[in-house]
């Protein structure tokens, strides 16, 4: 087989793939049972520390829902809590004052404070003596693998420098730092490890960077602005996509000739099939952004249109989807409402109103996207997970896949009969597009990390970005380093921590190992700085000894009162591997990102360096033809 093409002649050494496991398709790595996860061991003395037994029946909160309600910033639902019953009310006692605590603590805080410290103490000590492994105790282990690492980082002073055939930019929409290793430790609990030494997909990728996010009007930015960035590579105002910052938001007079067009664009321009797979609805905000212009972000239909930006001449984000670019290969996620003319029935929920049709104009888009595919084209529709496993993809040219009337159901509460998982949707999506010879572009974006941190739902949050590490797991296995560019990286943080000196190996949904100092209270590892989760009791914190903390529902206590959780204005991490995957280092601006991958492979406006790449031999030459010009 012949080498890749090279930006330079440096050599580049190969790096071997792996089999894949067939789990109900020959190409999808298996998922562990999203209904039946396991946790890591506990020894009893550290129970203390871990989430009650699982709930009875009346345990019941709101969940990601049928069809996805959440909306995005602003518009995430869910304020509703998934509480127990109140816990046991504290009464006086002579001598005393006791109030509810963990199982194994009911003291008097007035006669045995002091005690009560040491227990905790004693028993926080015990248990990390007990979760150290006996291996992590030589200190061999630790001067082994340090050297490990330190042989690895050293062969990348050879970098590969060959010219990108293949991009791949996994987005975890609110996937901040304190995320990715809360979601490291999850990963490893689920693998009845106890989490801290696991590693993610994603950080197994040997660059990284950070990226700023501000957007140009706002210090903590919206999921639209920086999509545009991180797409488009221009800055944008908050809540506009696909427009520079010259366009206001909801003003629809202000876009014409703002329009900024997206790396998927340049590689399509450049030849190669592109897609885009999203477990939101694929008008949300960072899907749009790679073929959209909208001076709001929530124009996803016109009948969400104001009448002046109908009159205006804009059009809704969907009808750009059909229209803006018609030869997207594959496009896969959820948003069929907005597909459909106003009240026809959705083809899962035909008697639930709020999943009807919601277009004003009568069209049916999914029509309208079958006859604008050129003549001799197969074009295939789906709404059904059987129906997308069960294609043969040798023989479709255009693929497009709506699961959900809104958005894609959270992964723990997702039927793995009807919807697809977004591993198995990135699998189809890359087997549909290896076809194109030249190459390809794919946009992942792992959408609904985003809402379970808006809805103060830690746990679902967690679990998305756990099966946004797994589709890029797969996606490592299906592509080589060798010719295929693979980014992960977030729009932005949330305001998402854990914390409270918890031990080694702690539940990561469980209790920190110590009471408040101040309201006597025990509290969760894991809290928001504001959000849904505030609640006051009878005049003070609420006591979570009382709920089931460990509910996928549960919304993590907050410091401020909101109806939704905010973003976070910290940067992000970048995480980088395969050709010119050395250019995303240090400290970035969010809008450098498709730049950098777009040099990689050799499309958009930056191609000065691609002929010499092409062609290595007549860059070596040159100085030699000079010399001889001047001997003669």
């Amino acid at each position: 087989m012949q080498n890749p093409a090279k930006h330079t002649s440096a050599p580049t050494p190969r790096v071997g793939g792996g089999m894949l496991s067939a789990h109900s398709h020959p190409w999808v790595h298996p998922s562990p049972p999203s209904k039946t996860r396991q946790r890591a061991p506990v020894s009893p003395v550290c129970r203390l520390f871990s989430p009650p037994p699982p709930p009875p029946c009346w345990q019941q909160g709101e969940g990601g829902g049928r069809g996805g309600g959440g909306g995005g910033e602003g518009r995430v639902r869910g304020d509703l809590r998934a509480r127990g019953p109140p816990g046991p009310a504290s009464s006086r006692r002579p001598g005393g004052t006791w109030v509810s605590a963990p199982k194994f603590v009911r003291l008097s805080l007035t006669q045995h404070h002091k005690m009560k410290a040491l227990l905790l103490i004693l028993l926080a000590q015990l248990c990390s003596a007990s979760l150290v492994p006996e291996r992590e105790k030589d200190p061999e282990y630790w001067r082994r693998q340090a050297q490990e690492t330190l042989r690895a980082a050293l062969r990348l002073q050879h970098l590969n420098q060959n010219v990108a055939k293949n991009l791949i930019l996994f987005l975890g929409d609110g996937m901040g730092v304190s995320t990715v290793t809360a979601a490291r430790i999850l990963k490893g609990q689920l693998q009845n490890r106890k989490g801290e030494e696991s590693l993610l997909e994603m950080e197994k990728f040997p660059y990284v960077a950070l990226a700023k996010t501000y957007n140009t009007n706002a210090q903590v930015p919206d999921s639209a602005g920086t999509a545009t960035a991180y797409l488009c590579g221009v800055k944008a105002n908050e809540g506009t996509v696909g427009v520079s910052a010259g366009v206001t938001r909801d003003r629809c007079n202000t876009t014409k000739g703002q329009e900024v067009t997206s790396i998927l664009r340049w590689a399509k321009d450049g030849g190669k099939a592109v897609g885009i797979v999203t477990t939101t609805r694929v008008t949300h905000a960072t899907p749009s952004a790679a073929y959209a212009h909208s001076a709001n972000r929530d124009w996803y239909s016109d009948g969400e249109m104001p009448p002046d930006a109908l009159e205006g001449g804009c059009r809704d984000i969907a009808r750009q989807l059909v229209e803006n670019i018609p030869d997207i290969e594959v496009i896969l996620g959820g948003g069929r409402k907005y597909m459909f003319p106003k009240n026809t029935s959705d083809v899962e929920y035909p008697h639930e109103d709020k999943h009807r049709g919601t277009r004003l104009d009568r069209r049916d888009l999914v029509q309208a996207w079958h006859e604008a595919k050129p003549p001799g084209k197969i074009a295939k529709y789906v709404w059904h997970r059987r129906d997308l496993l069960a294609l043969n993809l040798s023989r479709v040219d255009f693929l497009l896949g709506l699961f959900e009337p809104g958005d894609m159901v959270y992964e723990l509460d997702r039927n793995n009969e009807t919807d697809p998982s977004l591993t198995e949707m990135v699998a189809v999506a890359i087997r549909m597009l290896q076809k194109n010879p030249r190459g390809f572009f794919l946009l992942v974006e792992g959408g609904r990390i985003d809402h379970g941190h808006h809805e103060g739902k830690a746990k679902q949050a967690l679990h998305e970005a756990v099966e946004l590490d797994r589709a890029i797991g797969l996606a490592t296995r299906l592509t080589s380093p060798q010719d295929t560019l693979s980014v992960v990286t977030a729009d932005h943080s949330h305001v998402f921590t854990f914390g409270g000196y918890t031990p080694r190996g702690n539940p990561i949904f469980g209790l920190a190992p110590m009471q408040s100092d101040v309201d006597r209270k025990p509290f969760t590892s894991i809290l928001y700085g504001n959000g849904p989760g505030y609640k006051i009791v009878a005049g003070e914190r609420e006591n979570v000894s009382a709920v089931d903390f460990a509910h996928a529902n549960y919304q993590a206590q907050s410091a401020v009162p909101l109806r939704q959780e905010t973003h976070g204005g910290e940067d992000v991490a970048v995480f980088a591997r395969g050709p010119m995957a050395h250019l995303l280092h240090g400290v970035h601006e969010q809008n450098y990102i498709p730049h950098a991958m777009a040099y990689a492979a050799c499309i958009g406006s930056n191609q000065a360096h691609c002929n010499a790449a092409g062609h290595p031999t007549a860059s070596i030459l040159l100085p030699f033809l000079a010399l001889l010009f001047l001997l003669c």
